[in-house]
């Protein structure tokens, strides 16, 4: 019988339900563990790595390589401060040095102080095992997150999608032409959503790394000296942030303050830097065939 049948399930997922109701409250009287309560072991790490001076270190000293070499090639204070790609043809000359300089180090010293930290949340312990959390062996560690993907995260809760793609926006973004009659301003916000979609399009279909995007990402923000402020926008999506990073971090422990003020010396600098180095050769290729 069907209904007999339909029944009997109700009645045993009730009885399971409550024998689960008994163990959490059992598991809550004696060992203080609660639905969604994780043992603080999992999360425990080492001092060494909840340290994050020599992360902090180590992108200051970047920082400082970076302005010093891009600083001599613009020496006349009464001149612009451009520092151009094209400036210098000679391989191996200022230009090569300063682009390898940002994206071997600064960028990669940036990298790892946002990764300090930084894990993909878990999608939730199983219903069965949730009440007896604290009882559990717990030997791995988080499973950890790539800036860059942060960064994506970013551009999804935003509807970076959406926005860029909106008819009204590409022709504002193509033409410079103003959106709702009014005049053509670009908020951070929206520079960064396309800054964003761009590494997406341009390296995505190259199946490039994390750490190329990420690169890619950072010549473009010191391009349109937005850096501090895109990295801000970042530190501000609080739920983003709470979701992602530890409480020891350097993230949720200083909102990445330091960071920033030490990362706004390059912020008088104009630069002019290679955005598709991972790509350009894979792209010249395409275009031969």
């Amino acid at each position: 019988d069907p209904e007999q049948a339909q029944r009997m399930r109700e009645t045993g997922l009730q009885l399971i339900q409550k024998a689960l109701a008994v163990l959490q409250i059992f598991a809550l009287s004696q060992f203080g563990c609660a639905v969604g309560h994780v043992p603080q072991n999992v999360w425990s790490q080492g001092s060494e790595a909840q340290d994050y001076g020599p992360l902090l270190q180590k992108l200051e000293g970047a920082v400082e390589r970076v302005r010093l070499q891009a600083s001599r090639q613009q020496p006349s204070s009464q001149e612009e401060h451009v520092v151009s790609y094209s400036a210098c043809l000679s391989p191996g000359g200022p230009r090569d040095e300063l682009t390898a300089s940002v994206r071997k180090e600064l960028a990669l010293a940036l990298r790892d102080l946002l990764a300090h930290g930084l894990y993909t949340p878990s999608q939730g312990m199983s219903l069965v095992l949730a009440p007896i959390s604290c009882l559990l062996p717990f030997s791995s560690s988080p499973q950890t997150l790539h800036p860059w993907e942060l960064f994506i995260k970013y551009y999804h809760s935003k509807n970076g999608q959406a926005f860029v793609e909106s008819p009204a926006r590409q022709l504002s973004q193509s033409f410079s032409l103003p959106v709702g009659g009014g005049p053509v301003t670009v908020t951070p916000k929206q520079s960064l959503l396309w800054a964003i979609h761009t590494v997406l399009k341009e390296h995505g279909r190259y199946k490039r790394s994390a750490d190329s995007e990420f690169k890619a990402l950072v010549c473009m923000a010191l391009n349109e000296q937005r850096l501090v402020s895109w990295l801000n926008l970042l530190c501000k999506s609080g739920t983003l942030i709470h979701s992602h990073y530890q409480p020891w971090s350097y993230m949720a422990q200083t909102g990445f303050e330091g960071a920033l003020r030490i990362l706004g010396r390059l912020s008088h600098l104009k630069f002019s830097l290679p955005v598709d180095l991972a790509v350009r050769q894979l792209k010249n290729i395409k275009d031969a065939f």
